[in-house]
């Protein structure tokens, strides 16, 4: 792998670009853009790709925030291309990755810069996010996926001082994380498969078996108020994107052999899920999800551009499935 401007940035160069991926944000997008320049070192581009907005937001960041560079889609075209447009036109060495509906506190984004410029072996570095309504609150401490199928966020709903220690994590929330724009070059930027939901998953799942890290920053902190595009936390749109994807994460990132290994705890955790989902009247939504990302991974292994060139050895497959199988353990009785 090259290491070439890797792990250390001359001082006084601009380090970080913050990419806002936007879509009918409009009521959210003014404070996420003030918070962000009234932070520590407010010196660092900002760049927001809107993704088709009939809301006003595009006219919004054009008359109030003109030192932000806008790239316009005239459709909506999902998170992955979104975040992909931005960073191609960062020049940065690395790119913070921030939701619309966010509010950064003074030190996020040197926080997670400076995570990145001391470890040249960390693709990437996820904030401390809050919940908007009580800042008390966790909302995100670092992303995790497990042997039953199951992504679920660290310490979500729990008091924030619980949450005060750097650590190393499986992955950064992509709602507000810093990233290393080369390693993300390497392996094949954030696949636009995924439109929306787990595109953060699989990019740090290729990023663990390349044999990267990826860490939570607590002193890099963002109140968050979540589901503003899709409108709440459970509907239809999401239920099927969310079930579709994580078919095509199974699928394209782990090999037959393990996946017929993890298949009971897969089997246990659908089915967990689907009954779940029937109780609030979206089983048949669930399970078209499931199909369609059948559908989508039928006859072959998916792959995305950069994936060959950093296929992964026998221990870094053992090491992922000890991790997923921590990770079980932690989900049922630490979450």
């Amino acid at each position: 792998m090259a290491e070439t401007n890797r792990g250390t940035v001359q001082a006084g160069k601009i380090k970080t670009t913050v990419i806002i991926p936007n879509y009918n944000g409009g009521r959210y997008l003014r404070n996420c853009l003030q918070s962000l320049f009234a932070c520590e070192q407010a010196h660092f581009p900002v760049i927001v790709v809107d993704n088709g907005s009939a809301d006003g937001s595009r006219e919004l960041v054009r008359d109030e925030f003109p030192q932000v560079k806008l790239i316009c889609f005239t459709e909506n075209r999902g998170f992955s291309a979104a975040v992909n447009a931005g960073i191609r036109a960062s020049e940065t060495p690395f790119v913070i990755l921030l939701n619309n509906d966010t509010v950064a506190e003074k030190h996020f984004v040197s926080c997670l810069t400076k995570v990145l410029a001391h470890d040249s072996r960390c693709f990437s570095v996820g904030a401390r996010m809050v919940t908007m309504s009580d800042p008390h609150i966790i909302d995100d401490a670092g992303d995790y996926y497990c042997a039953l199928g199951w992504a679920f966020a660290r310490g979500k709903g729990r008091r924030r001082e619980c949450y005060e220690r750097p650590c190393e994590i499986f992955a950064a929330c992509g709602g507000a994380a810093a990233y290393r724009r080369d390693i993300l070059e390497e392996l094949g930027m954030f696949d636009e498969n995924y439109f929306a939901y787990l595109e953060d998953i699989d990019i740090a799942f290729r990023a663990r078996l390349a044999g990267y890290r990826n860490r939570y920053e607590p002193g890099a902190v963002v109140r968050h108020a979540g589901s503003a595009s899709s409108g709440s936390r459970y509907n239809e749109f999401k239920i099927r994107l969310s079930s579709r994807n994580n078919i095509y994460l199974l699928r394209k990132n782990l090999p037959l052999l393990l996946i017929c290994f993890n298949l009971p705890f897969l089997l246990v955790g659908f089915a967990v899920k689907y009954f779940f989902f029937l109780k609030k009247g979206y089983g048949k939504i669930y399970l078209a999800g499931l199909a369609e990302g059948m559908r989508m991974t039928a006859g072959k292994r998916e792959n995305v551009r950069g994936y060959a060139s950093c296929v992964p050895s026998v221990p870094a497959w053992i090491r992922l499935e000890g991790e997923l199988l921590f990770n079980l353990f932690v989900r049922l009785f630490f979450s």
